[in-house]
């Protein structure tokens, strides 16, 4: 195996890092020729999450010259021709058009030459952190790991992505929520019981907005069947997809991510190792990263378009989890600390060990996100047991042009 340049000329195992991080060699996307459409380049999201669990130089190396050769039967490619150069005159017109994304690298690279990195970072993230959930949130997962590893061309690369991917929860609909929710949990339940009372009107209104083509959603995306649908949710939009609840303006900013986080591994241990549900845990990492160099009435923004996206993507399976098992579970967690320290220590240990040589690289980024939670929060029990309720790779079906998405 052909290890990348980014790793036959590094040094240290800084160096390493930064290099990996730094690399030009691959296109941000790669195409599965069975599944007949475009997965997303997680490599350098590995990189971050297995530096941060504390795996050797070498295993970040091997991992990251594996998947480069082979991730899901195939290999990363090379960096695509753009079909337009991208200038600030035009760089909202292509925006989810999946289009240029090396144009668009160009384009912010030059703006961070003008700008700065934290003025450009001002003026482009309030921009593009609506279109989130492109992608599966892979462009917000690319931007946001790359602001909390803080290299310059990973942050480059993740604007490029989110414009690329764009796919907009469409915050200009959103509106006060008439309940007076306190949190997101609180938020969860409610929602849950809708589903359950009205569950064929959801059903029918899901058919509709799969039968809405009014608005564009990329024809690309028909190859990704839930990527089409989160597309077409967000596009059809909902009472509850919009409804701002009143805990996303009361709580201070801290506790406002504090409470989303929980949420979601709540959401994530309605079924351990919910491959859709665990990306909602890795994005909202990212989500709480993009917020974070800007004032407070956009990190609010911010918080409401996540939850948004966050309902579009679970809308859009067709059902929501079951009322019952968020009770249970939150009733079992919402006051559990780990108390014994060493015995938790020991557990994390026993978790990261299992992560960092584990070829899947979700599970590593599930981790080292609930383990900073459990680190920052308190030591709330329900992180570490999220964090050892490992995914499996998904299988992958051949794409059937006369299917419906």
């Amino acid at each position: 195996m052909n290890r990348p340049s980014a790793i036959a000329d590094a040094g240290s195992r800084e160096a390493l890092i930064d290099a990996l991080l730094d690399d030009r060699d691959y296109h941000i996307e790669f195409k599965h020729v069975e599944f007949g459409g475009w997965l997303s380049n997680h490599d350098k999201h590995a990189v971050i999450a297995l530096d941060r669990l504390g795996a050797s130089a070498e295993r970040i190396a091997d991992y990251y010259a594996r998947y480069a050769a082979q991730t899901y039967g195939y290999g990363l490619e090379a960096p695509k021709v753009s079909e337009h150069d991208i200038d600030a005159g035009n760089w909202k017109t292509h925006l989810g058009r999946r289009s240029s994304y090396s144009a668009y690298c160009d384009f912010f690279e030059g703006e961070e030459k003008r700008l700065g990195m934290d003025a450009l970072l001002r003026r482009y993230l309030p921009e593009l952190f609506p279109g989130w959930a492109g992608a599966l949130a892979h462009g917000a997962i690319h931007l946001g790991w790359a602001l909390d590893a803080g290299h310059r061309w990973m942050i480059v690369e993740g604007l490029a992505y989110q414009a690329f991917a764009y796919v907009s929860c469409h915050p200009e609909k959103n509106a006060p929520a008439p309940e007076d929710d306190a949190t997101p949990t609180q938020s969860l339940l409610r929602i849950a019981r809708v589903w359950e009372t009205q569950g064929d009107a959801m059903r029918a209104w899901l058919d509709a907005a799969m039968a809405d083509e009014t608005a564009f959603v990329h024809p690309d995306l028909a190859r990704h069947g839930s990527q089409y649908k989160i597309a077409r949710v967000l596009a059809k939009g909902h009472p509850l997809i919009h409804a701002t609840p009143a805990w996303v303006r009361t709580l201070p900013p801290g506790a406002l991510w504090a409470s989303l986080h929980y949420a979601a591994s709540l959401l994530y241990l309605v079924k351990p190792g919910d491959f859709t549900v665990l990306h909602l845990i890795t994005s909202l990492h990212a989500m709480e990263h993009i917020a974070a160099p800007l004032s407070e009435a956009q990190q609010r923004e911010a918080a409401a378009c996540y939850w948004s996206g966050m309902l579009g993507i679970l809308f859009s399976r067709g059902a929501f989890p079951a009322g019952a098992a968020l009770e249970e579970l939150d009733a079992r967690y919402r006051d559990a600390v780990d108390t014994d320290e060493a015995a938790a220590q020991a557990d994390w240990e026993r978790i990261v060990a299992k992560a960092i040589p584990d070829d899947e690289e979700h599970n590593p980024k599930l981790v080292y996100v609930e383990r900073l939670a459990w680190r920052r929060y308190g030591h709330r029990t329900l992180f570490r047991i999220a964090a050892d309720r490992f995914t499996s790779t998904p299988v992958l079906t051949a794409y059937k042009p006369s299917a419906q998405p």
